[in-house]
C-alpha cells in the first residue's frame, strides 16, 4: 500500500495543478499522511529549477499549516481521532516518548523532530495533546521544516538539475550536522538545568502520557 501511495504520488508531479497538489501533500504529511512531499519537489524542481525556492515555499507553508492541523487533532480530537491516527501509522507506541521529551525540550524537540525524517506527525498530533504553547509550536515548525524544504529549493535555483545529484549525496550529511548542532544545544542545557542522564532514562521508558 505504501509503495502505491509512493508511485501515486510522483505520478502527480506532471499534472496540470501540481503545485496545489504539493501543498495539499505538505499539509496532511504534517498530521496524518504516510508519504512525505519530498518525492514531489523534488521532481518539481527538477522540471523547473526557476521555481524552486517557490515550491519550497509553498512545502514549508503547507507543512506549517498541516502541523497546526495536527495540533488541533491532538488538543481537541486526540480520544476520537487523533488516538486512531497514530495506532493506523503504528506511532501508538512513540506517543508516550515522545510527549516526555516534548515536555522536557520543548522547541528544541521540534527543530530536531522536524528536520529530520523522523514522522513529523507525531510530534504535531503530540503538541497539541500536552498542549504545548500554540506560538512557540508554530515558529519553531517554521524553522524546523523551512530548513528542510527551502534547502532543497535553494539548492535547485542554484546548481538546476545538478542538485538533485548533490541533494541525494550530501543533503543527509547536511541534515545530520544541524541535528548535531541542535542536540549539542540539548546537552548544555540540560547540564546547566542538572538534568543529566535521569531524565533521558525516564523519557526512554515513558508507557503513560497525562495531558497536562
Amino acid at each position: 500500500m505504501l509503495r502505491r501511495l509512493y508511485d501515486w504520488t510522483l505520478a502527480k508531479a506532471g499534472h496540470p495543478h501540481a503545485e496545489r497538489w504539493l501543498f495539499l501533500f505538505a499539509f496532511v504529511e504534517s498530521s496524518f499522511f504516510p508519504v512525505p512531499p519530498h518525492p514531489l519537489l523534488g521532481l518539481m524542481c527538477l522540471a523547473n529549477p526557476r521555481k524552486a525556492l517557490r515550491y519550497g515555499a509553498i512545502c514549508t507553508v503547507a507543512s506549517v499549516l498541516g502541523g497546526i492541523f495536527g495540533y488541533a487533532i491532538g488538543y481537541f480530537l486526540y480520544e476520537s481521532v487523533g488516538q486512531a491516527l497514530l495506532d493506523a501509522l503504528g506511532l501508538t507506541r512513540e506517543f508516550p516518548v515522545a510527549a516526555c521529551y516534548l515536555r522536557e525540550y520543548g522547541w528544541q524537540l521540534i527543530l530536531i523532530k522536524g528536520a529530520t525524517p523522523i514522522p513529523f506527525k507525531l510530534v504535531t498530533i503530540t503538541a497539541g495533546f500536552i498542549h504545548m504553547n500554540l506560538i512557540t509550536f508554530v515558529w519553531a515548525s517554521i524553522l524546523s521544516r523551512g530548513f528542510q524544504f527551502m534547502l532543497v529549493g535553494v539548492l535547485f535555483r542554484l546548481f538546476g538539475a545538478w542538485a538533485k545529484a548533490f541533494i541525494e549525496k550530501y543533503l543527509v550529511w547536511l541534515t545530520i550536522a544541524f541535528v548535531i548542532l541542535v542536540i549539542g544545544g540539548i546537552l548544555v542545557i540540560g547540564q546547566l538545568e542538572g538534568g543529566g542522564h535521569a531524565e533521558s532514562d525516564r523519557c526512554n521508558n515513558a508507557t503513560l502520557v497525562a495531558r497536562h
